[in-house]
């Protein structure tokens, strides 16, 4: 039995896959702690872990950002993705260091297995001498050669003129990006460890592990990876949402039209981003639209729904997914994934953050249409609905993407590679 600390960032889309991989671990005989926010401690104990919260770190409700990182206040778009990554991600990692090598120093790890995303996670690894499992619950990002800069939703350049396109990017990114580079060094400096030569985006990749979500028919192909990087799959188990179905489940199965499920994801959740422009697209369309808001306990939305749609807050997805003939997302990684493990094409709106990155590849492999943008006109949607819908191309690569996710057991294949890393450590 081994002693496992995780770190998730306090993100419901985060959580959720990582509340899987804990349950694995559970499952396997170790002993596990977990490393979040206190909105889901009671979910992370219910699985059989010991959670230790963001103390030194600020607890954040990830529903209003602004109120603990107030610089995000009206941003979107490429400005808020700065932001936010200086401020939420990179600004609290001393501070998270500090809650986790506390718990380390009460109860020592023996291994720390890390969202992609916490930067506390690699200080507090250096400073114990402990290895480090990195999971990446969203696309890769790390710098390699031959790609574009991550965060920008484009595509490997196949021509002279797209490399010295990514070539101007790169130095673009360089310039932008040098307060992040320079909190991260401050940040470091504030953990008490010494000066790296590693970016904030290096630095985030374990080099002993990295455990992908997705599989490979979702990723550019490179001429080299940085580290050891493995394919896992979708992280579930699918064992059950334990979302209750809606009231008007019954309703919705017995009607003939075949389901578009609409979702604004559970960050970021203004509907009127994607949710209204689809019901002007799809409102008198011969389907029947399944819609999630995405913030759990409200199902209102500020418009009215036209008579082809069905609202709740969240909805079951292992009982959804089945069902369903396209999903209209703004891009989550998790719900993509999802639903491809079932075969769904999808529309996807992906505004910032990862979700310009999840839109790119999906149209890249074939199995869907990216809008390219956030905030999508309803001509728009209806358009990519009709190709998407119409489309047998689409739908044969998402069976075909989702055939290789079912060859995976996502958070057992976390575990085993995790135990085979500290079984070859002398």
């Amino acid at each position: 039995m081994a002693e496992v600390m995780l770190a998730v960032m306090p993100f419901a889309g985060h959580v959720a896959p990582m509340r899987a991989v804990v349950r694995a671990f559970v499952a396997a005989g170790h002993r596990v702690r977990v490393y979040t926010g206190s909105a889901h401690a009671d979910g992370f104990r219910a699985d059989g872990a010991e959670p230790v919260l963001w103390e030194r770190a600020p607890d954040f409700d990830e529903n209003d950002l602004p109120a603990t990182f107030p610089r995000l206040r009206g941003r979107k778009g490429p400005r808020q993705m700065i932001v936010n990554v200086e401020d939420l991600f990179v600004r609290t990692g001393a501070a998270q260091c500090a809650d986790l090598t506390a718990s380390f120093d009460a109860q020592p790890w023996d291994v720390l297995v890390a969202d992609g995303l916490s930067l506390g996670a690699h200080l507090a690894a250096e400073k114990t001498g402990t290895p480090r499992v990195t999971v990446a619950l969203v696309p890769l990002a790390t710098p390699s050669p031959g790609a574009p800069p991550p965060g920008l939703g484009l595509q490997p350049a196949r021509s002279v003129l797209g490399r010295l396109r990514d070539r101007a990017l790169w130095a673009a990114l360089s310039a932008v990006s040098r307060p992040i580079q320079r909190a991260f060094h401050e940040q470091r400096a504030l953990a008490g460890l010494p000066p790296s030569a590693l970016t904030f985006q290096e630095a985030l990749y374990s080099r002993e592990l990295v455990c992908a979500s997705g599989v490979e028919q979702l990723e550019y192909p490179r001429p080299q990876w940085p580290g050891r990087i493995i394919w896992v799959g979708e992280l579930a188990d699918h064992t059950g949402s334990g979302i209750p179905e809606p009231t008007w489940w019954s309703e919705s199965l017995a009607d003939p039209r075949p389901v578009v499920h609409v979702t604004q994801g559970t960050q970021n959740v203004d509907p009127a981003d994607l949710i209204r422009p689809t019901f002007a697209a799809l409102g008198h369309q011969r389907v029947q639209l399944a819609v999630a808001t995405g913030v759990r306990g409200n199902s209102e939305l500020p418009f009215p729904a036209p008579q082809n749609a069905r609202v709740a807050d969240l909805l079951p997805y292992d009982r959804l997914l089945p069902r369903i003939d396209v999903m209209v997302t703004n891009g989550g990684w998790g719900g993509v994934l999802a639903a491809l493990h079932h075969g769904v094409p999808l529309v996807v709106a992906g505004g910032d953050l990862d979700k310009p990155e999840v839109a790119a590849r999906v149209a890249w492999a074939g199995a869907g249409a990216n809008l390219r943008t956030g905030t999508p006109s309803p001509r728009a949607i209806l358009r990519a609905w009709r190709r998407v819908s119409g489309g047998s191309a689409y739908r044969t690569v998402a069976e075909r993407i989702g055939e290789a996710l079912r060859r995976h057991d996502g958070p057992r294949e976390v575990v085993e590679h995790t135990e085979a890393l500290l079984a070859s450590l002398p």
